[in-house]
């Protein structure tokens, strides 16, 4: 089946993953970080200040998805969608009226859970059941929603913040959730996509669906998370140090954030080729491979100090972005099945939000006690080329436990 044919047929529910995503991008860092400058001045905080506020909210929201993103297996994408897009979109509000240090902290909880949490898990989670042998392009076009978010967001953002203000914009970014983005979302998923005869057979890892209890107790679970997890870990601490490991390497900031340009072309080119290659060999078969990208990234990004060498990092992390999105939202279903996918889902963004909003503040404080920065990064890329190797064991072990249960029933078939 052709790219193209794919999308056609498929349109509908595609773009109702794409713009949930897309509208995630109200909870994600990026957007919520254009008000930080403002929000310390309003409410009298300092960086740290508000640094830990953030990290606590953020905490706190995932804490609350292992629970509360378990609503994705008893109601349908669009029932969801109703509950999750008026919260999100009253986290909003509350952003452009609060007054209080408290009912910010409530604020930028409500955004975390409702926008990068459950949109995201609502759409991931959607694609996951709707699609199986081609899941991996589905997957990679609905990731593609916050890659698109990221591009014209910002600048929609800062101009309509100089003509309303910054607490205006969010008000508009409220309205525009309720009245657009809800109808329009809740149209496209309002019909489940149904299994056709044209789909091609799917292809499993898994001969049965795993309960989230019982994959907290299967061993290779932990493992998958050693790898799966560390680029979130891994990218959200280097950009989070920036202007820190500019300064060091004595770089321009201009170019510097001009590579980010071409990240975002390698991120999107990647996720797509990732889609396809799932498709074809699984999202088990890449497993030994994802995060070879990242490990040159960062070994390079430590060993050399010219100014072009950003070019090269992005462009390597851009190749791991894409293959790590999409290898993210495909690698569960086909593991442990799609009846209980929320809840299992909800886990495991769970645990990914708290290793992205600790690896900031543990470099942080190794950078405090005199560790050098380029060798922790250095130890950043030996860690990707180690899990790179424990993730080719896991991966054979997945395929070898698929088999045997294969057989199993095959076995007891009558």
């Amino acid at each position: 089946m052709s790219f193209l044919y794919f999308f056609r047929e498929n349109a509908r529910w595609l773009a109702g993953g794409f713009l949930l995503t897309f509208f995630s991008s109200f909870g994600q860092t990026f957007f919520i970080s254009l008000s930080a400058g403002n929000i310390r001045q309003e409410y009298a905080l300092s960086h740290g200040a508000f640094g830990m506020i953030y990290m606590l909210a953020t905490l706190a929201s995932a804490l609350t998805m292992p629970r509360f993103g378990q609503i994705v297996d008893r109601y349908s994408a669009r029932t969801v969608t109703l509950i999750i897009v008026p919260m999100l979109a009253l986290a909003c509000v509350s952003m452009a009226l609060s007054t209080s240090i408290v009912l910010l902290c409530v604020t930028i909880y409500l955004l975390r859970l409702f926008g990068q949490g459950m949109m995201t898990q609502n759409a991931l989670t959607a694609m996951g059941r709707w699609f199986s042998a081609q899941r991996g392009r589905a997957v990679s076009l609905t990731v593609l929603g916050q890659n698109a978010s990221e591009a014209v967001l910002p600048l929609i953002f800062v101009s309509l913040a100089g003509l309303v203000g910054w607490r205006g914009s969010w008000l508009v970014g409220a309205g525009f959730l309720v009245l657009v983005a809800l109808p329009l979302i809740a149209g496209l998923v309002a019909v489940e996509r149904a299994p056709r005869s044209s789909d091609p057979a799917p292809r499993r890892a898994t001969g049965r669906n795993w309960t989230r209890a019982e994959v907290v107790r299967d061993p290779l679970f932990y493992a998958l998370l050693l790898g799966v997890m560390a680029p979130g870990f891994i990218s959200t601490t280097i950009f989070f140090h920036q202007v820190y490991l500019v300064e060091l390497r004595g770089w321009s900031l201009e170019v510097f954030a001009s590579s980010f340009t071409f990240m975002a072309v390698m991120t999107v080119s990647f996720a797509l080729i990732s889609g396809q290659l799932i498709d074809r060999f699984s999202a088990v078969a890449l497993l030994p491979v994802f995060l070879l990208p990242l490990a040159a990234a960062c070994l390079t990004l430590a060993a050399f100090d010219a100014q072009w060498i950003s070019f090269i990092f992005m462009g390597m992390l851009g190749i791991s972005y894409g293959f790590s999105s999409t290898l993210f939202g495909a690698i569960w279903p086909e593991i442990y099945g799609t009846r209980h996918l929320g809840a299992v889902r909800a886990l495991t963004v769970a645990i990914m939000v708290f290793a992205t909003a600790m690896g900031p503040g543990l470099t942080g404080y190794l950078i405090d006690l005199g560790v050098s920065y380029p060798l922790q990064i250095a130890a950043m890329g030996f860690y990707c080329l180690a899990a790179s190797a424990l993730m080719l064991f896991v991966s054979r072990r997945l395929a070898a436990r698929a088999l045997q249960w294969d057989e199993a029933s095959a076995t007891s078939a009558p």
